[in-house]
C-alpha cells in the first residue's frame, strides 16, 4: 500500500502494537475500584496474567503524549528548559508569603534603585487592589516589612537566565501562560477580581512590566501540582500508569510470525528511507509503551510520575489553565466569567502559552542537542531543508495540541495521496505531448491550407485559413487526448479512496492520542450571544443550568437574512462573471483585427489569457469582500457557540470562495460557444457584440488555460500572505519597537527580551483558527478534482504547493506566531463533508467535461458511424478519424469581401446542412447523433463510476481491523492490570499498617 509523503510517523512501525486506550466503562471500572474479571477468558492464549509477565515481550511500541513526557531521553539541555527536579515541600510559612509576593495585585514599591528591574508598583491600582489581594491569601502567620523586605533581597539575589525565560523570579515556578493588559486601560476593577479569584483557584500570579512598551504590564500564571491535579481529574484527563505494560501483539505468536521476522531481515538489508527522520534526532520519540486512565487522585499510586514538574506536560498545563479562565468570575452574575469576555472589552490585551523558548541556537543540534522542543521543531520540521522528511506528528501534537496536529496529519496524508494522481496525470500529459506530432486532428488542420473560416467579426474582420490555428489545435490535443476519460475516471476513484483511507489514518491517530473515549466539553456560550438572549432563559438538557435561550421565529429570520445575504453575494460574483464575458467579446473583436500580424494571428491565446489575468485579480478583491460579509452575516445569526459560530463561519467562505473562483470556470467548460448562433444568424449581446464561439479542436484549451493560471497565481499569493504578510508585521513591530517604545537599551538586543516579550511582539494566530488553511486546502481539492479531465497537470501542481504549503505552514507557527492555545479535536470537523461534497461535484462535471466540453464524444461518434473504418474490419485510431474535421466544419455562401457580386464559401465548427441543401443551415443528423452519445455517455459514466466509489467505500471499513482487535486485546489485558495493581497495593498497605482489613479492596 502506498505511503504518503511528509505524513507518517518518523518511528511508526506497524508489526507492533502501539498505546493502549481504555474504553469509557473501564475507565469508571477502574476509578470506582471494580475491576474484577474472569480468568477464564484468558483460554487458548495464557493461563493466568502471571505468564504474561513471564513472557520475553519485544521491543516496545510507540506511546503519544503522556508516556512521552515520562521519557528520560530528553535533547541534551532540554530538561534544564523544561523540567525542575522534584523538590521537598517548602515549609507552609514560606509557601505562603512566597505566594503573596508574586500574586498580589499591587506589588509593593522597591526600596532601591536594583530592586526596581523587579519590583513594580501600579499606581493605579494600589487603593483599589490592595485589601483584595491580602484577602485572597490566607497566610499561617502575619508577615512583616523586614521578612518581606528579605525575601525579596534572597530574590532579587537569585536572579538567573530562568528569571528572564520561562520562569518566575525565583527561577523555581515555571511560566504556564501569559496574560497581557494596558495600564493606561480603565478596566482595573474586573481585571482586579478576576486574579483576585484565580488565586482563590489555587493559581501563581506575577506581574512583570515589558521591556518594549511601558504601558504593557505581563502577568506570568503558573499552576501548582495541587491545582493541575484537581482540575485533571475534573476535566478526565488521561493520564499514563505506573504499572508495566503487557505484551499485547498476540498475533506475532502465530506460525506467521517467522514469515514477518524474515521480511523484516530482508528489509534491514536494504538502504534505508531517506525520508524517514533519525531516532537520534528525536530522542523524545522513542520507543515506550504504556496504558493510560482519566487522572484520578484516590487512585494517584496507580500512575507513573517520575516527577512532578515533567508529569503534566506544557501542552497539558496550558489547558487546564485555560479551562480555569474561562470559568473565573469577574464580575456578579451569571455571565460574568471568563477570558473571552475580558479579552472582548480589552481589559486584557491577549492571553497565550509561551513558547518554550527561542528556535536557534548557536550550536549545532547534532552535537549540542535541542534547547527546547520549539528548537526541536524548528531543526527537524520547520526548517526548508527537511522539505523530503516525515512529519513528526507526535511532537507537533505534543507542542500545540491534537486539533493542529490533526491539521498536519491530514495535511500530510492529502499531500501524500497527490503523489499517484500526479504521476497518472503527467503519465496523461506526456501521452498527448508524444502523440501531437501524429494526432490525426492535428495533421488536418495544419495541412488545411484551403480551407478558409469565417470571419470571427462582421465588420473589420477578414476570412481566414484554418492552417493558421495549427499551433493552437496541437496544444489542445495535450490535455484532449484518450487518455482524458481514464484519468477523470481514475480521479473521481482516487477522491473516495483519499476520504475512506482517511478515516482509517484518522482513526489510527485517535487511538495513539488517546481520543477514542475522548468526549469533548461542554462548550460554554458565545458573550454576544448571552449579552443578545439573556431576558429569556431555558433549562440547558445536558448541565441541567438555566442559561440563554433564543426564540425560534427569531433564529428562523435572522438564519433567512443571512440566506438572502449569501445569494446577494452569489448573484454578485454572477455579475463579476457576466462583465468578465463582455470584456472577452469586446477582446475578440479588437484582436481579430488588431495591426499587429503576432496577436492578429493567435487572437484565440490573446483573448483568453487577458481575460482569465482580469478574471484573477476580481476573484482576489472579492475574497477581501467576502470575508468581511461572511463574518457579518455569521454574527447577525447570534450561533450560540463558538464551535457553531466556527462551522457556520466556514461554511459561507466555502461556498463564497468556491462560487467565486469556479463560476467562470463553469462559464468556460459549458457555455462558452453553445449559443454562439451561425454565420448570417449570430446571436448577440445587447444587439452589439457577438457571443464567442470556440476554435475547431474545441473549447477544452480555453479551460485549461483558464484553470493553470488561477490555480498557479492563487497559490503563489496565498504563500506570500501565508508567510510574507507575517514577516512584514513583524519586521514592522520591531521596527516601531527600536524607534519608540520605551524600553531602552534592552531593545536592541532581542536576546536578553524574557520570553514574553518576545511572543507578544510575534503575530497572534488568525482569529478564525484554522479556517484559512483548511479554507485554502478544500479550494485546492475541489480545483484538483472538479475539472481535472481538463487539466492533468492539476494534482502536479497542488503536490508541488502542498510541499511546500507543509513547510510555510510549519515555520509560520514555529517562529512568527504565538503559541496557539493546545486544543483537542477527534476529526477535521465540517471540512469532511465539505470534501465528500466536491467528491460527488467532481464526478458530474468530469462526465459533462468529457461529453460536451471536449472533442472526445463526436471523434468516438465519428470513428464508428461515419469514419471510413465503418465497413471495415479493423479500427485503427489515425486511420478511422481521417476526414473528420472536414466532417465537423459546416459551408457557408457569403460574399467575397473584395468582389460584393461573386459568392465564395467559408467554414464554420456546427453540424449543419450546407447552403444547396433543400434545407440549408438545419442540423444534420450526425448533429443529432452526437448529441445522444452525449447524453448516453453522462449517464454510462456517472452510474459507472458512482458504482464503483460505493463498492469501494463500502469495501474499505473505517477503522483497520488490527486496531479493533489490538483494543479489544488491550481492554481485557487492562482490566487484569488494574486488579493485579490493586492487589499489589493491598499487599503494601497492609505491611505497613501491619493488620489485616476485614475487605478486599481499600
Amino acid at each position: 500500500m502506498f505511503v504518503p509523503l511528509l505524513e507518517r510517523h518518523a518511528h511508526i512501525n506497524p508489526s507492533i502494537s502501539h498505546s493502549a486506550s481504555l474504553s469509557s466503562s473501564l475507565a469508571n471500572s477502574f476509578l470506582s475500584g471494580d475491576t474484577e474479571t474472569d480468568s477464564d477468558q484468558l483460554s487458548g492464549m495464557h493461563t493466568s496474567i502471571s505468564e504474561i509477565l513471564k513472557e520475553k515481550s519485544p521491543k516496545p511500541s510507540r506511546r503519544s503524549l503522556p508516556c512521552l513526557a515520562q521519557s528520560q531521553t530528553h535533547p541534551l539541555n532540554l530538561n534544564h528548559f523544561l523540567s525542575v527536579p522534584l523538590s521537598s515541600e517548602p515549609k507552609p510559612e514560606a509557601e505562603g508569603l512566597s505566594q503573596s509576593v508574586s500574586t498580589s495585585c499591587s506589588l509593593l514599591p522597591p526600596h532601591t534603585a536594583e530592586e526596581g528591574n523587579d519590583q513594580y508598583v501600579e499606581e493605579s491600582e494600589v487603593t483599589t487592589c490592595e485589601t483584595k489581594a491580602d484577602e485572597s491569601i490566607p497566610l499561617k502567620k502575619p508577615s512583616t516589612r523586614v521578612k518581606l523586605q528579605a525575601r525579596n533581597d534572597s530574590v532579587q539575589g537569585k536572579k538567573s537566565a530562568g528569571s528572564s525565560g520561562l520562569f518566575f523570579r525565583d527561577g523555581k515556578k515555571r511560566v504556564d501562560y501569559i496574560l497581557v493588559y494596558k495600564k493606561s486601560s480603565p478596566q482595573v476593577e474586573k481585571r482586579c477580581t478576576f486574579e483576585k479569584n484565580l488565586r482563590a483557584e489555587g493559581l501563581m500570579l506575577e506581574k512583570e512590566p515589558s521591556l518594549t512598551n511601558n504601558d504593557i504590564m505581563f502577568v506570568k500564571v503558573q499552576a501548582p501540582w495541587d491545582t493541575l491535579c484537581k482540575y485533571a481529574e475534573q476535566m478526565n484527563i488521561r493520564m499514563p500508569f505506573r504499572k508495566k505494560s503487557y505484551f499485547t501483539d498476540w498475533k506475532s505468536k502465530t506460525l506467521g510470525s517467522r514469515f514477518h521476522l524474515r521480511c523484516r531481515q530482508i528489509k534491514s538489508w536494504l538502504p534505508r528511507n531517506p525520508m524517514k527522520l533519525d531516532k537520534e534526532a528525536l530522542p523524545d520519540l522513542e520507543d515506550t509503551d504504556c496504558y493510560t486512565a482519566p487522572f484520578s487522585r484516590a487512585r494517584m499510586h496507580h500512575f507513573t510520575i517520575n516527577s512532578r514538574e515533567a508529569f503534566f506536560s506544557n501542552s497539558t498545563r496550558s489547558r487546564i489553565i485555560h479551562h480555569v479562565l474561562q470559568r473565573t468570575k469577574y464580575e456578579d452574575g451569571k455571565s460574568k466569567m471568563g477570558i473571552n469576555r475580558l479579552l472582548g472589552n480589552n481589559t486584557y490585551e491577549a492571553a497565550f502559552p509561551p513558547h518554550e523558548g527561542g528556535y536557534k541556537s548557536r550550536h549545532p543540534i547534532k552535537t549540542h542537542g535541542a534547547q527546547n522542543h520549539r528548537h526541536l521543531l524548528y531543526e527537524r520540521w520547520a526548517r526548508w531543508g527537511m522539505w523530503y522528511k516525515y512529519q513528526p506528528l507526535d511532537l507537533i501534537r505534543r507542542y500545540f495540541g491534537e486539533k493542529i496536529g490533526l491539521y498536519f496529519a491530514w495535511l500530510g496524508w492529502y499531500t501524500g495521496m497527490l503523489i499517484p494522481a500526479a504521476l497518472v496525470g503527467v503519465f496523461v500529459f506526456l501521452y498527448g505531448l508524444f502523440t501531437m506530432d501524429s494526432s490525426q486532428v492535428s495533421k488536418e488542420i495544419c495541412e488545411a491550407n484551403n480551407t478558409i473560416m469565417c470571419p470571427m467579426c462582421e465588420d473589420t474582420c477578414e476570412p481566414w485559413t484554418l492552417s493558421d490555428s495549427c499551433v493552437y489545435a496541437k496544444v489542445t490535443h495535450l490535455f484532449d487526448n484518450g487518455g482524458t476519460v481514464f484519468f477523470a475516471i481514475f480521479m473521481a476513484i482516487w477522491a473516495t479512496v483519499f476520504l475512506e483511507f482517511w478515516k482509517r489514518r484518522r482513526a489510527e491517530l485517535t487511538y495513539d492520542w488517546d481520543l477514542i473515549d475522548w468526549e469533548e466539553e461542554e462548550e460554554e456560550l458565545r458573550p454576544q450571544f448571552e449579552a443578545k438572549y439573556s431576558r429569556v432563559e431555558r433549562v440547558n438538557p445536558i448541565s441541567g443550568k438555566p442559561e440563554p435561550f433564543q426564540p425560534f421565529s427569531d433564529k428562523l429570520s435572522r438564519l433567512m437574512v443571512s440566506v438572502s445575504g449569501i445569494f446577494f453575494m452569489i448573484s454578485l460574483v454572477l455579475t463579476a462573471v457576466f462583465a468578465v464575458v463582455v470584456f472577452r467579446l469586446i477582446a475578440m473583436e479588437k484582436f481579430a483585427s488588431f495591426n499587429w500580424y503576432f496577436v492578429k494571428k493567435n487572437w484565440q491565446f490573446a483573448t483568453s489569457g487577458t481575460g482569465v489575468c482580469i478574471n484573477f485579480m476580481i476573484i482576489m478583491s472579492l475574497n477581501v469582500v467576502y470575508e468581511k460579509v461572511a463574518y457579518l452575516l455569521t454574527n447577525l445569526e447570534h450561533p450560540r457557540t463558538e464551535s457553531e459560530w466556527e462551522n457556520s463561519f466556514s461554511l459561507k467562505m466555502f461556498l463564497f470562495q468556491f462560487v467565486n473562483l469556479n463560476s467562470s470556470t463553469f462559464y468556460i467548460a459549458f457555455f462558452l460557444g453553445r449559443f454562439a448562433g451561425r454565420p448570417g444568424k449570430y446571436n448577440k449581446l445587447f444587439n452589439r457584440w457577438r457571443l464567442e464561439e470556440c476554435h475547431p479542436s474545441g473549447c477544452l484549451i480555453d479551460l485549461c488555460l483558464q484553470m493553470g493560471v488561477i490555480m498557479f497565481f492563487k497559490q503563489i499569493w496565498n504563500n506570500f500572505m501565508e508567510l510574507g504578510y507575517p514577516l512584514l508585521q513583524n519586521w514592522w513591530s520591531r521596527r516601531k519597537m527600536k524607534k519608540g517604545g520605551g524600553g531602552g537599551p534592552n531593545v536592541e538586543n532581542k536576546a536578553q527580551l524574557p520570553q514574553w516579550d518576545k511572543d507578544w511582539n510575534l503575530q497572534p494566530m488568525n482569529a478564525h483558527g484554522l479556517v484559512d488553511e483548511y479554507l485554502e486546502m478544500v479550494l485546492q481539492f475541489g480545483f484538483t478534482t472538479i475539472f481535472v479531465a481538463a487539466f492533468p497537470l492539476a494534482p502536479l501542481l497542488a503536490l508541488l504547493n502542498n510541499i511546500i504549503e507543509i513547510r510555510l505552514d510549519a515555520y509560520k507557527f514555529v517562529t512568527q506566531w504565538r503559541r496557539p492555545m493546545p486544543a483537542r479535536a477527534t476529526d477535521i470537523g465540517i471540512w469532511h463533508g465539505i470534501l465528500e461534497g466536491i467528491g460527488v461535484l467532481a464526478v458530474i462535471t468530469n462526465a459533462f467535461v468529457i461529453a460536451i466540453t471536449s472533442d472526445y464524444i463526436p471523434r468516438f461518434v465519428y470513428a464508428f458511424k461515419y469514419g471510413p473504418c465503418v465497413d471495415k474490419g479493423h479500427h485503427h485510431k489515425n486511420e478511422c478519424l481521417r476526414g473528420y474535421m472536414n466532417s465537423s466544419l459546416s459551408v457557408f455562401e457569403m460574399r467575397d469581401p473584395n468582389n460584393s457580386n461573386l459568392s465564395i464559401y467559408c467554414r464554420y465548427r456546427d453540424y449543419r446542412a450546407p447552403p444547396w441543401s433543400s434545407v440549408p443551415y438545419e442540423f444534420t443528423l450526425q448533429f443529432w447523433h452526437v448529441l445522444a452519445a452525449r447524453l448516453a455517455f453522462i449517464i454510462v459514466f456517472e452510474h459507472l463510476v458512482y458504482g464503483i466509489k460505493s463498492f469501494i467505500a463500502y469495501l474499505i471499513p473505517d477503522m483497520p481491523k488490527g486496531l479493533c482487535d489490538r483494543m479489544r486485546r488491550e481492554k481485557y489485558l487492562m482490566q487484569e492490570t488494574m486488579y493485579e495493581s490493586e492487589l499489589t497495593h493491598l499487599q503494601k498497605e497492609r505491611k505497613k499498617k501491619g493488620r489485616r482489613y476485614h475487605h478486599e479492596w481499600p
